[in-house]
């Protein structure tokens, strides 16, 4: 990953410099990497599979409940096409997102970054802003792929597509929502750790490996001390969990609770660790 993230070039802020200035300096620093295009690439890619997934998925759920006489809901088939990709469109966002501040202490810019603006709430708030920015922009990507390859998709088929529909516009919100505080969380962690391979590397395990290893430990938790339904609808605590049920229209699993629930954990996680990252660097040593 070093390979592809080779020092951003020293942008001149001074110490009086505005806020703006402060985010065209972060928005250059990313621009002029060229991690950031091979995470939009691998966004794309990961977007088309998901869509293939999700067609497909919808496509023969709904043949197999015409021929039983069954209902199919065709508005949580059509949110899912709607919001195809957005699992590893959000976790590229979270890793870019740490790479903004990582880069700097990988490539020993941060002294000089510090000592040009010496406020450095303003400088790791800039960090956050131009982070959200990045992973709306990850967001736009699946987003107008689904909506393109979804519309011609449903026009094809013959089946509605209900994008009026307001449970298919919240859950695609809200996945922005879900995009921007991923983006919180990775430069908070960066923070904490400074580490590019080891925040990196922690990151892409509570995204993925998390997700899996949560469901393990609650099932078992439930299964064999405490049978209770509680147990599994606290699962939502882990965040990478806690994402899906935010921008699922369904239940995600029998037990999940409601999408605010979802939602309100990962506004607390995003609250939690931009708290992190400006207290962290407030008070750190910068070398």
């Amino acid at each position: 990953m070093t390979a592809a993230t080779a020092p951003a070039p020293t942008v001149g802020v001074t110490g009086g410099s505005s806020f703006g200035h402060l985010l065209k300096a972060e928005y250059l620093k990313i621009r002029t990497t060229n991690i950031w295009w091979l995470f939009g690439m691998f966004t794309v890619i990961a977007t088309g599979l998901a869509l293939t997934v999700n067609i497909l998925t919808f496509h023969f759920s709904t043949q197999n409940a015409l021929k039983g006489g069954e209902p199919y809901d065709m508005v949580n088939g059509a949110a899912a096409i709607f919001t195809s990709g957005q699992f590893f469109g959000a976790m590229f966002a979270l890793l870019l997102a740490i790479l903004t501040i990582t880069n700097e202490y990988h490539h020993q810019t941060v002294t000089t970054t510090f000592l040009a603006t010496p406020h450095r709430t303003s400088v790791i708030t800039a960090k956050f802003v131009i982070s959200m920015l990045a992973a709306a922009v990850f967001w736009v990507f699946t987003t107008v792929l689904d909506l393109i390859v979804g519309s011609i998709y449903f026009s094809a088929d013959g089946y509605d597509s209900h994008l009026g529909d307001s449970k298919i516009i919240q859950a695609m919100l809200l996945s922005l929502l879900v995009f921007a505080l991923w983006a919180v969380f990775g430069v908070g962690l960066g923070v904490l750790l400074r580490s590019q391979i080891g925040a990196t590397v922690t990151a892409a395990l509570i995204y993925t490996v998390g997700l899996y290893l949560a469901i393990g430990i609650f099932g078992l938790i439930h299964a064999f001390l405490i049978k209770k339904d509680w147990v599994l609808s606290s699962m939502v605590i882990v965040p990478a969990i806690a994402a899906q049920v935010a921008i699922t229209p369904s239940k995600i699993f029998p037990e999940s609770p409601d999408q605010w629930v979802g939602v309100a954990v990962m506004v607390g996680y995003g609250l939690l660790f931009g708290a992190i990252g400006i207290y962290f660097t407030r008070k750190r040593d910068i070398s």
